[in-house]
């Protein structure tokens, strides 16, 4: 913090600090913007940061940093990664200092240019932050691009990109020049992510638009794995577009990186493009394609169709929203009908995707969806803070089937997503709860919305299946199964394993566990991650009454506690297809997993 001395007092002797007069903001404009990644700058991991602007006037201009980048839904505070800030005019220095921790405030003395630039850290795999290698860089807008205070968003901005030679520049921005792109606002400038460096990268038309797949690094999708994956896009797009029935943007491109530290796969959507992240060990799976599927739906559902809580997008506070089932969850439902429509896979897989995610909300303590979806903000630690995903799922595949049976499969979801595209994006609003269930309740008014979404969506009743699923042709299984169990939550957290909860009269709580406790071995099983319990169950499944033992960090001490196996009753439930279906529910049945609905 810099400080500027007045004068002293001398009854006193103090030193008092000044500020620099204030100066009032001049008009900006003619914005541009540099990126500067080669070689040199990536053995520091780090990129240069320029930006140039005309000022009207001598006064003050405050530029500040995002907290965050939309689609991951919390504060980053990408102003940490900022370093040697300067700031100059025609080759003179300017005075500037910080108004507060992500924004600078720069003293201009005249009209005429002015010119800041920074180093940005570029260190973090992670999807909404910067990453580099030796040969290759990850940056999204947000991280580096700041915007004058009071002027708005909509101010139009270019963005050239300084690289070795012979390395490539992949971006969603749209090319003015080699290497130069613009923007119509800073909305779509943060909203374009850019490869820079060494990677592999090639194009196809799918319905007369440009698809761009760009893969880093360049061998790890290669052959028949990256032309299966350009089958499946070849699938997924036309399935997805069929949907809202247009396809609004010029190009589309995947923008995909492999590396072995990465301990799963996760994306991130873009207005034209999206960012995925994954472990090697995804290549060629059908997992690929469903995360693949899910951020390409949301270039239509959330990028350009959201909640009204996120219109228009502001990047210096959080935007919770109690929609994120419908933004995330519905998105996700259609990355599996997605991949089921077009025939990447079968009926089978996705009834085992939808059982899947029917056991992955059964595991989590029962949480309305409204609430999740405001949650995921703080990152609760008992598991429900991202389970909006699966349950939002399953609550758009219910609402489906309950539009289909009410209409004689002559409306559906695909219905309800197309008409506040229309009503709503396309008049430049985002969407209310109020409005969700309106245009639900326009296709189907028999039906009690009503009473579902104060029971399902905004309470924590256990969802309908019963009832529900025989309207689709489906039946609800439910089988008992006995097994051991522990007895504890857990979260991951810093590289460990936390205990959350430990329940009453089980395993854990008789052996002495407490919450708070960091897991380091259960009945002989090193827990690195959370995936030890099934491994936990198979080993001691039928040993009820069996010793073992659970070693815990408590603070800095290891402690080993005696435990016995407790076995537990638990009813799992599952959907299977009913050969004995109606004629209606087998039509709703075809109707979902084609894409169809009746004249």
């Amino acid at each position: 913090m810099k400080k500027y001395v007045l004068g002293s007092v001398a009854a006193v002797g103090l030193v008092l600090p000044i500020a620099p007069p204030v100066l009032l903001a001049p008009a900006v404009s003619a914005i541009q913007y540099e990126l500067t990644f080669n070689a040199a700058t990536a053995r520091a991991r780090s990129l240069t940061v320029t930006m140039r602007f005309e000022v009207a006037g001598a006064g003050t201009v405050a530029l500040s940093l995002p907290a965050w980048t939309p689609g991951a839904y919390e504060l980053s505070n990408f102003a940490r990664k900022v370093s040697q800030f300067d700031a100059t005019s025609g080759g003179r220095p300017l005075h500037w200092d910080k108004q507060d921790y992500d924004t600078w405030r720069v003293d201009a003395t005249a009209a005429g240019p002015v010119q800041v630039t920074f180093a940005f850290a570029a260190d973090t795999l992670d999807n909404a932050m910067a990453w580099s290698k030796s040969d290759f860089l990850l940056v999204n807008g947000t991280n580096v691009f700041l915007y004058p205070e009071g002027i708005g968003l909509d101010f139009p901005a270019t963005v050239t990109v300084t690289t070795d030679a012979n390395w490539l520049v992949t971006t969603g921005m749209h090319a003015v020049g080699p290497r130069r792109y613009d923007a119509k606002t800073y909305h779509d400038l943060v909203d374009m992510p850019f490869f820079i460096g060494r990677f592999a990268v090639d194009s196809a038309r799918i319905e007369g638009i440009w698809n761009r797949l760009a893969s880093y690094p360049a061998g790890a999708l290669a052959g028949p794995s990256r032309k299966l994956l350009w089958d499946q896009l070849h699938g997924i797009l036309p399935a997805e577009s069929k949907v809202f029935r247009e396809t609004p943007w010029e190009n589309y491109s995947t923008m995909i990186i492999f590396d072995s530290s990465y301990g799963g796969g996760s994306a991130l959507e873009h207005q034209s493009s999206h960012v995925g992240i994954y472990n090697p060990g995804f290549v060629g799976t059908p997992l690929l394609a469903s995360i693949t599927a899910h951020e390409i739906f949301h270039a239509w559902n959330v990028k350009r169709l959201r909640p009204r809580d996120m219109v228009p997008y502001r990047y210096d506070v959080p935007e919770p929203t109690p929609l994120l089932w419908v933004s995330e969850g519905i998105t996700d439902y259609y990355a599996d009908l997605a991949l089921v429509r077009p025939g990447i896979v079968d009926s089978a897989i996705f009834l085992n995707l939808t059982n899947g995610k029917i056991d992955e909300v059964a595991q989590v303590p029962p949480v309305a969806l409204e609430d999740a979806s405001l949650s995921t903000w703080i990152q609760p630690t008992d598991g429900t803070g991202t389970i909006y995903y699966p349950k939002g799922s399953l609550a758009g595949f219910l609402i489906d089937i309950m539009i289909r049976d009410a209409t004689g499969n002559k409306k559906s979801l695909d219905d309800v997503m197309r008409g506040l595209y229309t009503s709503v994006y396309k008049q430049g609003k985002g969407f209310t709860t109020e409005e969700w269930w309106a245009a639900v309740k326009a296709l189907a008014p028999e039906k009690n919305w009503d009473d579902f979404a104060t029971k399902y969506v905004d309470g924590r009743a256990p969802f309908p299946w019963a009832q529900v699923a025989p309207l689709m042709g489906l039946r609800q299984v439910a089988d008992t199964v006995r097994e051991a169990r522990i007895g504890i939550s857990t979260a991951a957290a810093d590289a460990s394993v936390l205990v959350t909860q430990v329940a009453p009269n089980g395993s854990a709580d008789a052996a002495g566990v407490r919450v708070g406790d960091r897991l380091v071995k259960v009945g002989g099983i090193a827990v690195t991650g959370e995936d030890f319990a099934p491994l936990f169950r198979a080993r001691f499944g039928r040993k009820a009454g069996a010793p073992y033992q659970i070693v815990v960090m408590r603070g800095e001490k290891e402690i080993t506690l005696d435990a016995k196996v407790i076995e537990e009753t638990r009813i799992e439930s599952r959907l299977e297809f009913d050969r004995k279906a109606s004629l209606k529910a087998a039509q709703v049945r075809s109707g979902i997993l084609h894409g169809v609905t009746n004249p």
